[in-house]
């Protein structure tokens, strides 16, 4: 892995032990012209977790996850992330499939980052 890729999954990490109280267990990310993909595993909390045994429980921690971060990144991208990769974050997109705790976030920037 580059040091650039462990960078940024060390980033997404922090960001995520902060706002969720933890961080994912593994990500892998590869960058493809102007977007780093990241595969997240191990996200869930042991509250979500419970929380997410029931059909409701599992909409509720979905939701939760997938609009919380991206209001996060809408609003203010990571510290240090945009400049690592020397571009600008135009979007991402992200979801969880909270059955597998395994979510998968795509970060578009405005230029080339591989």
């Amino acid at each position: 892995m580059s040091k650039k890729i462990h960078d940024f999954n060390d980033i997404i990490r922090k960001l995520r032990k902060k706002l969720f109280g933890k961080g994912p267990e593994r990500i892998h990310t590869v960058f493809v012209q102007n977007m780093a993909i990241s595969t997240l595993y191990g996200n869930l909390t042991p509250a979500e977790q419970f929380i997410a045994r029931t059909t409701e429980g599992k909409e509720t921690v979905h939701m939760a996850r997938t609009k919380l971060i991206q209001n996060l990144y809408a609003s203010s991208p990571p510290e240090g992330l945009e400049d690592l990769l020397g571009a600008k974050l135009e979007y991402l997109f992200s979801d969880i499939k909270v059955e597998e705790d395994i979510a998968v976030s795509v970060f578009v920037f405005e230029t080339n980052i591989q």
